[in-house]
């Protein structure tokens, strides 16, 4: 069973170990030359311990072990950022983050816009949003020093 809790400072640790697994893995992605580093914050225990006390920020339970994680902004007028999903490798494709990010949606039923983020090199993140039913709006310029643009996606609840 998976599970969306609200993660606590004292998750941090098992947080970032699962953060690092899986933005290390995601480098097997990446083209050649593109910059290996991770998301900002994604390997720091101050990073994520200040997001755990100031924004929505879950831990994802299989079987009642923390297997990913999921970081949202409130942005007003009913509007989220997803600022961050993620799920070990060792867990990855068994659909833990659809029903992760469908428990989401459950969770917030008065959020009309959900937008997010993703970079231009990882196809399997786009195919994962646009079969959630979010709808690509835009790509960035790209960033001189990772060598990537992103890509920006939008999905609105009536």
């Amino acid at each position: 069973m998976i599970v969306l809790e609200i993660a606590s400072v004292d998750d941090v640790d098992e947080l970032v170990s699962t953060q690092v697994r899986a933005f290390i893995d995601d480098n097997k992605n990446k083209p050649a030359g593109y910059s290996l580093e991770g998301p900002p914050g994604y390997d720091s225990l101050d990073w994520n311990s200040h997001w755990i006390q100031n924004t929505h920020y879950y831990k994802i339970l299989s079987s009642g072990h923390i297997v990913g994680g999921l970081i949202l902004f409130d942005m007003g007028r009913n509007q989220m950022e997803v600022g961050r999903i993620w799920i070990d490798p060792v867990h990855q494709n068994q659909k833990i983050g659809l029903t992760a990010m469908n428990t989401m949606f459950a969770l917030h039923p008065d959020v009309c816009l959900w937008t997010l983020g993703t970079p231009s090199w990882a196809e399997r993140n786009q195919h994962f949003y646009e079969k959630l039913g979010f709808i690509k709006i835009r790509e960035t310029d790209v960033d001189p020093h990772l060598g990537w643009s992103g890509v920006e996606y939008e999905y609105h609840l009536e």
